[in-house]
């Protein structure tokens, strides 16, 4: 018998072929969209969870985007229990990640959206549930291009500062509860047009009256200007928006139902 250090070569050898299942398994499933950047994606935004392809992860968008400033998406995982997480991101754009969104209890897995997209690309939504697995969907979005780079229409202008944060917001009843709808002033710079700095919005908390948390936005880049957001809530009653950007500007509302 050969020793090495201490160790038998059997040994080694029984930990070295752990070692290559280990990795095997972390392979990620191949795309239905055969994006060639999604194992480069799954490894840096959705390591540490064993990841599947699900139909319930479903992705609303156009197949074509008539404006790259402003695409519209909805993301519903409702369909799939215990979502602690969703993170979408778009794989071919200069900066992938888009939004996260984390639901508590009283907000529903669906969240409504608009971005700025660079050229074609696939939209994938990753949902990470209690069941400690990544749940992913996918589509295709057919654009030409331009949009993360294209300065926002309010760095043009002076006028917006006076507004900036500013929330106007309304609740919908709906059988199961209410949808809340809301839009911030604020110009989401990316940081990749010439001379203008990053500048957007890093988080916005959803609390009920009496200050409980219902979910938490987590916007990124490429999240369009002045963003719109849907969120559909399994309570009723008037709400609480706070939220701050990454230079450190404040925002709150109060949100009454109609």
């Amino acid at each position: 018998m050969y020793l090495c250090s201490g160790i038998t070569l059997p040994c080694l050898l029984a930990g070295l072929l752990c070692m290559q299942c280990a990795l095997a398994a972390a392979e990620p499933p191949p795309d239905p969209l055969a994006s060639v950047q999604w194992p480069h994606m799954a490894k840096v935004l959705l390591s540490g969870h064993p990841i599947v392809f699900d139909e319930r992860v479903r992705i609303l968008a156009p197949k074509a985007a008539e404006n790259v400033r402003q695409v519209p998406v909805m993301v519903d995982a409702d369909a799939i229990d215990g979502v602690r997480r969703i993170l979408v991101f778009a794989d071919l754009n200069p900066l992938p990640k888009i939004i996260e969104f984390e639901p508590h209890d009283g907000a529903r897995a669906v969240l409504g959206f608009r971005f700025k997209v660079q050229q074609s690309t696939p939209i994938h939504a990753a949902v990470l549930a209690s069941d400690g697995v990544w749940h992913v969907g996918g589509v295709w979005l057919e654009a030409a291009g331009g949009g993360c780079t294209l300065p926002s229409l309010a760095s043009g202008e002076e006028a917006w500062v006076a507004h900036l944060g500013e929330i106007s917001a309304g609740l919908w009843s709906r059988p199961d509860g209410e949808r809340l709808r809301f839009r911030v002033i604020h110009p989401m710079d990316t940081g990749l047009a010439p001379g203008i700095p990053v500048f957007h919005i890093t988080q916005i908390h959803v609390l009920d009256e009496a200050g409980r948390e219902l979910g938490v936005i987590r916007p990124y880049e490429p999240v369009a200007e002045n963003p719109l957001f849907s969120l559909d809530l399994a309570v009723t009653g008037a709400l609480r928006l706070q939220g701050r950007d990454n230079n450190g500007n404040r925002f709150a509302a109060r949100v009454a139902p109609r």
